[in-house]
């Protein structure tokens, strides 16, 4: 089982590879419902509570996490990092 700070060394070698700063055009056409999750989920994510509506996140029908569940899986497809990814989770989950 790899550590904390393992994980984090991987992430960070896997970040700087050749290639990961290119952009990648995505294409996407989203409802502002979910424009405004998607938001407040990345603040959440940086731990930046002080944008979120009043803990939205927190009471989200269960269609709303799985939209953005597809959302994600789409993005990571169209940028080819569907796998990598998987990869990386597999390494946290262990």
């Amino acid at each position: 089982m790899m550590t904390a700070s393992e994980v984090a060394k991987v992430l960070d070698t896997i970040l700087s590879s050749p290639g990961m700063n290119d952009a990648v055009k995505i294409d996407i056409k989203i409802s502002r419902r979910n424009v405004l999750v998607l938001s407040q989920l990345i603040k959440k994510g940086l731990g930046d509570d002080q944008g979120s509506v009043l803990g939205l996140i927190d009471h989200l029908p269960d269609d709303v996490g799985k939209e953005m569940e597809a959302l994600a899986n789409d993005c990571l497809s169209k940028a080819g990092l569907a796998e990598l990814s998987s990869k990386l989770q597999g390494l946290s989950a262990k």
